[in-house]
């Protein structure tokens, strides 16, 4: 049950760490916020500010965005919290339903001082009260293009209707013969659609030709006819890295089958410690390759980053045993982002003061765990991660040193757009 979610946002410029700057582009988020957000307290105490979650929680869905913003908010708490406040994260689940969507998030609006870390295919409920109610900060990864626009909406890795022609270009130089019969398999929410628009005009950009690219329903379970289909039209090279984890493993499953062989792009969804041994094995994924906007935050790269490692040991404390998805790493990121503007703020911060100095943040990147975003800006990055499955394991593949000026990340090439998206 899920959606195109690799896509980050960031400047093109470089960094090296999560600083605040002003710069242009700021002013406007500043001057929406209304004067009478800076006088409400709600939500915070001297010693404390308690802040909403809302996400799918149901089937552990999206389990992971309420694990990844607790775990920030107990790492941050263990510091002595934030200027002296301690984070109180309250969770909502909204079922998977529009209706229970809004009612969590009025819920927040009414009695926490913001929304952090949300993750929901439903948050365009949510996004319609946060339109009405511009004093409210939202430290979130949207995927609602209505409410990824709002100005006091603040996504660590903002969504966008486009796609890096880094990875397309690399995929092309290394498999040319392979382009001409190239297949996908898209979900047929709402929600996926912009993410699917955007790969699909950059791949036909670079060259790409697209043969088959049917939808399928958040309730299939079973790829097996599309894997005949695919096999049978002719399909070289197979794009799945706009599937979760259950969906693409048990799309692997599937091509072990019926002894089809294409190869295989996964994306930042399908990274999991638990994709190989749900695929059948390390067999059914050697070889596979992977591109997202992430570094290898399953632990591959925790030697090389310290806020993996980080990030690892406190989703351990806020849920023992829970495995880390990337829904997971977007509420620690959202957490942290939030954190940051709430400690600029100053020692008696309001709603107000907190956008305020949320709309200052142009460069973060966790520590280098993701590559630099502009949340305000909203802007698109060009950089990127590639890797390979070697031996049932996820490893880099030709990026340049974590030690480097891009911090291990490629930034060749641009973002493309769409025109008019």
């Amino acid at each position: 049950m899920l959606v195109a979610l690799t896509t980050v946002a960031c400047s093109s410029t470089n960094s090296s760490s999560t600083t605040t700057t002003s710069v242009g582009g700021s002013s406007s988020g500043s001057s929406s916020i209304p004067a009478s957000a800076f006088s409400d307290h709600t939500g915070i105490t001297s010693d404390s500010v308690n802040v909403t979650n809302v996400s799918t929680l149901t089937g552990g869905l999206f389990k992971g965005a309420a694990v990844g913003t607790q775990a920030y908010a107990d790492y941050v708490n263990s510091t002595g919290g934030v200027n002296g406040r301690k984070v109180l994260v309250t969770s909502a689940d909204d079922g998977f339903t529009g209706a229970t969507n809004k009612q969590s998030t009025q819920n927040g609006i009414s009695n926490g001082f913001a929304l952090v870390g949300s993750f929901s295919l439903e948050d365009s409920y949510g996004g319609a009260l946060l339109a009405q109610s511009p004093g409210i900060p939202d430290v979130s990864v949207t995927l609602d293009p209505a409410t990824s626009k709002l100005p006091n909406v603040f996504n660590p890795q903002p969504s966008a209707n486009g796609w890096e022609e880094g990875p397309l270009q690399y995929f092309k130089s290394k498999f040319p013969q392979d382009i001409d019969a190239v297949g996908s398999l898209v979900s047929s929410a709402a929600a996926a659609q912009p993410g699917w628009n955007g790969e699909k005009y950059a791949m036909e950009q670079v060259g790409y030709k697209i043969i088959y690219s049917p939808t399928f329903a958040i309730t299939q379970t079973d790829f097996t006819q599309n894997v005949i289909e695919m096999k049978a039209a002719g399909v070289k090279m197979l794009f799945i890295d706009q599937m979760p984890e259950n969906y693409a493993s048990s799309v692997l499953r599937s091509l072990v089958q019926q002894n089809f062989h294409p190869v295989v792009v996964l994306g930042g969804a399908a990274y999991s410690n638990a994709l190989v041994a749900a695929s059948g094995g390390a067999s059914a994924v050697n070889g596979d390759y992977l591109s997202q906007n992430q570094s290898l935050y399953q632990g591959q790269d925790s030697a090389a980053i310290a806020a993996v490692a980080t990030f690892l040991h406190w989703v351990d404390v806020a849920s023992p045993g829970f495995q880390p998805d990337l829904f997971t790493l977007y509420g620690w990121l959202s957490a942290e982002l939030f954190a940051q503007g709430l400690k600029n703020a100053g020692s008696n911060p309001s709603r107000g003061s907190v956008l305020q100095a949320l709309n200052k943040i142009t460069t973060f990147d966790g520590n280098h765990i993701i590559p630099p975003a502009n949340p305000v800006a909203k802007t698109l990055s060009n950089c990127y991660l590639l890797g390979q499955v070697v031996n049932g394991d996820f490893q880099r593949l030709d990026d340049p040193p974590v030690n480097s000026g891009t911090n291990g990340y490629r930034c060749d090439y641009s973002y493309v757009t769409p025109p008019g998206a």
